[in-house]
């Protein structure tokens, strides 16, 4: 089991925790992460993009000149793609570029990404994260304390101020532990969970 330290708000170690190898310590697959990645991406694309083909734009009709004696070359319509105002040669159209991977291999690229970061010792454990009032100073002098700056924050379901509050900070994400994914993971330089959340996750993903 990795053990790692645990800290409170103000910075300071105040114990250790071990994590289960099954979700913190397992063999990175970097095949899946990648696939994991690219996946998420692709989902996010809008596919809406279009340009017209030399097929739909309008006018053309005629050949500008005929076809010998002019001294120019050969041209069959005025829309062709070598002209102004000609279609656009391979168009793009809208098209879905989501693809699926199947819940294993989902499982396993997300064990992957965390295992990295515990290896990498950018997976930072606090007792707890507890506000009485919405203050983005409060958790701006956390990230401080714990000399962090782009992080994922990983907090509970019903931890409302702490989320509040991180709102507003560049460069931070909250996130549920139903709700991570291996891009943001990668994407943050630093992960940062209470002991509950870290419990939480084992729980849900071993």
């Amino acid at each position: 089991m990795a053990n790692v330290s645990v800290y409170n708000i103000e910075g300071k170690e105040v114990g250790t925790i071990d994590l289960s190898d099954a979700v913190f310590g397992v063999e990175v697959n970097e095949h899946l992460v990648h696939m994991a990645v690219v996946s998420q991406l692709a989902n996010n694309r809008q596919g809406t993009q279009k340009a017209k083909t030399r097929a739909e734009v309008s006018g053309g009709g005629r050949k500008p000149w005929r076809q010998k004696g002019t001294g120019h070359a050969r041209q069959g319509s005025t829309r062709a793609p070598q002209w102004t105002g000609g279609g656009v040669v391979f168009a793009p159209v809208p098209r879905d570029y989501s693809f699926k991977m199947n819940r294993k291999e989902k499982r396993a690229a997300l064990k992957s990404a965390l295992t990295t970061k515990v290896e990498e010792k950018k997976f930072i454990v606090i007792d707890e994260i507890a506000f009485d009032e919405v203050k983005t100073k409060n958790f701006a002098n956390i990230l401080k304390n714990l000399d962090v700056s782009k992080a994922l924050v990983v907090l509970e379901d019903d931890n409302v101020n702490a989320e509040l509050s991180a709102r507003n900070i560049a460069d931070v994400k909250t996130a549920k532990t139903n709700t991570i994914n291996v891009y943001d993971i990668l994407k943050y330089n630093t992960v940062i969970a209470t002991k509950a959340v870290a419990k939480s996750i084992e729980e849900v993903y071993a």
